[in-house]
């Protein structure tokens, strides 16, 4: 691999672990605590006032990856790891607004849905234009494995890529659930797309997805059962940002069904519970949603959960590899 690559991941690591030793005594002293919703599993209120927007760490990590590693590329005009982070930046400052009020509050509600989703929905519109304006993305969806395209129109591609945005941060966000799930899962996301960029000469995508491989790396050094830190929605909805980002930086956004198979299996547990819910007037299909709270009603320890979600996910993203292997062959 490109030594600018393990280069990221190493600095990111390095800074994302320094920030936590750093930012997690002043998210304390500023009484920046997770407020548990009692509807979840009883055990969960145990972790009532664990510090959260946590997500920092791997965001500053990711920023300074960027200005030092990536200079040359920035310098150069290759500028779609930026464009990646900042589209991840909006959702990670619409997180951290959320975080903001809950915190505020001492309640589990933030932003509500409505404004919250038209914050997204400009985000996903403004990133999409851009990245087809610098030559990122076109509208031609390519089918992994059968190594073809499909074109649609430009203004079809516009929703759909705004669908597929919004769905896969809020996704993200449901499947932070437990002690360093989201993060775990998304590492070997993140792997990913490192592998992908560098095969396919994007080394500029290359060093920010390498960047939140490393910071991920170095934040679950405190977010790993038993929780010192939570990264809160400032956290997860840039994290999401950054995957849906990479997909469609690297022009490949149907490659997250297989990469985001844990993410699809979260949201789909919890469409499924609430919509059998009121059609039963009450009658269940899993012990409690989402998934990650059905297997741990089952008795499922958090890092029994954790280590099963992120073995599926590596497994898929190899399958996603294979089916991606043959667009830009080596």
């Amino acid at each position: 691999m490109d030594l600018s690559i393990v280069l990221s991941i190493l600095l990111g690591f390095v800074v994302s672990a320094v920030a936590g030793r750093l930012l997690i005594p002043v998210l304390r002293r500023l009484k920046a605590g997770q407020a548990i919703k009692e509807i979840g599993p009883t055990w969960h209120m145990t972790k009532q006032g664990t510090p959260t927007m946590g997500g920092l760490m791997f965001i500053i990590a990711i920023a300074v990856v960027l200005v030092v590693i990536g200079w040359k590329d920035l310098m150069a005009g290759r500028l779609g790891g930026l464009y990646t982070y900042l589209f991840a930046l909006v959702f990670g400052a619409i997180g951290f607004l959320d975080d903001y009020m809950k915190v505020k509050k001492k309640e589990n509600t933030g932003l509500t849905a409505g404004p919250k989703f038209l914050l997204q929905l400009a985000a996903a519109i403004v990133f999409t234009i851009l990245l087809r304006n610098e030559g990122y993305l076109s509208p031609d969806l390519y089918i992994p494995f059968v190594n073809v395209t499909f074109q649609l129109p430009w203004v079809v591609y516009m929703v759909f890529a705004a669908f597929v945005m919004v769905g896969t941060v809020n996704a993200v966000n449901i499947t932070d659930g437990i002690d360093g799930l989201s993060s775990s899962v998304t590492v070997p996301v993140a792997m990913f797309f490192t592998v992908v960029a560098v095969q396919w000469d994007r080394g500029e995508i290359g060093v920010v997805s390498g960047a939140l491989v490393g910071g991920l790396l170095g934040f679950l050094i405190y977010n790993f059962h038993p929780a010192k830190v939570f990264m809160g929605d400032t956290g997860s909805l840039f994290m999401g940002g950054m995957v849906c980002g990479l997909a469609f930086a690297l022009d490949m956004p149907l490659i997250l069904i297989l990469v985001g198979i844990i993410y699809i299996a979260e949201t789909l547990s919890d469409i499924i519970q609430v919509t059998y819910f009121k059609a039963t007037h009450g009658k269940r299909i899993f012990r409690m949603a989402p998934l990650h709270h059905h297997f741990e009603m089952g008795g499922w320890s958090e890092v029994k959960l954790v280590v099963v979600f992120t073995s599926v996910t590596v497994v898929f993203c190899v399958l996603a590899y294979l089916g991606v292997a043959n667009r830009f062959p080596v």
